[in-house]
């Protein structure tokens, strides 16, 4: 369960977290035309930091552009009530998700004269998916459902509706006994999580679907950038679950699940069945960057 804060952003103001309600016939509670994003704010030993804010506001900002969703609000009133949502919340680490969403006014398939709404909550979350799978990795399961074809669902933004896909793929998983699912896409190769992206490692080269069926993932962009810095080479290419099945390591990356390792992917081990070398150094490398123990990314942070 959600462990709740004090107060909620909404369209310029904060109210109390037990009020932050939205009318029955809300648009987008129907239709599932909003879009959203989700950012972490870390403990440093000089104060909560946020990962990665201009990226994140900018890709919220990009996913309204793509669903013709025109916000109230500019990238900078946005960024300002983010940083303000932890501080009036005395958050020292925090899950933030701003949602731009279609509110109460019209019904019907066709949003005219929709108001667009915006609100930004933020509240303690821990690892997505467990302590125990940051350290030692998950079970992944190649789902029965398939990855949303680029020109079915616009794949570079983060759309509320986009999502059911991935709630009956982790369904699926879990009630399998699985911890994870793995989507593929139209042509069968592998795509990512149902809310991660995926690597690999074969032969000390780092491997990762290209953008085309993908969310461009910050968190992604990320370990790309710092592999390439640390002279891990690394390739954005297709492969097939086959291909997965034989790496010698595998990881999921996202705000929401960081690094996390995977150690089984449909009942066949990867590699040694624990973390790998390159998978652990990367772990380790950006947990020191968004911990503030590194100065070459402090760029990547955003102060309180």
């Amino acid at each position: 369960m959600i462990q709740e804060s004090k107060k909620i952003w909404m369209d310029g103001k904060f109210v109390d977290w037990k009020d932050a309600n939205v009318h029955i016939l809300t648009h987008t509670l129907h239709y599932g035309l909003g879009v959203f994003e989700g950012i972490r704010c870390y403990k440093t030993k000089t104060g909560s930091a946020i990962f990665r804010l201009k990226e994140h506001v900018q890709r919220l900002f990009k996913s309204c552009h793509i669903m013709q969703i025109k916000p109230e609000y500019s990238p900078d009133e946005i960024s300002k009530a983010i940083i303000e949502s932890v501080r009036i919340n005395k958050l020292k680490e925090c899950y933030i998700r701003p949602v731009v969403y279609l509110g109460y006014g019209t019904m019907g398939i066709y949003p005219k004269d929709s108001p667009v709404n915006a609100a930004i909550a933020a509240w303690p979350w821990g690892a997505y998916l467990g302590d125990e799978g940051l350290r030692n990795g998950i079970r992944l399961k190649v789902s029965s459902f398939t990855r949303h074809h680029v020109n079915v669902s616009m794949t570079k933004s983060k759309t509320c509706g986009d999502y059911v896909n991935s709630i009956l793929a982790k369904r699926e998983a879990v009630s399998s006994g699985y911890d994870e699912a793995l989507l593929l896409d139209t042509q069968g190769y592998v795509a990512e999580g149902s809310g991660a992206n995926i690597f690999i490692v074969r032969n000390g080269v780092l491997k990762t679907p290209p953008i085309t069926s993908v969310l461009e993932g910050i968190t992604r962009n990320s370990i790309i950038e710092i592999a390439e810095k640390h002279k891990i080479s690394v390739r954005e290419a297709n492969f097939t679950r086959d291909e997965l099945y034989i790496a010698d390591e595998a990881f999921l990356t996202g705000t929401a699940a960081e690094i996390t390792p995977v150690r089984e992917v449909d009942g066949r081990v990867i590699g040694e069945g624990k973390p790998g070398t390159i998978t652990k150094k990367l772990q380790e490398k950006f947990f020191k960057i968004v911990r503030g123990e590194d100065k070459i990314y402090k760029s990547w942070l955003t102060y309180i």
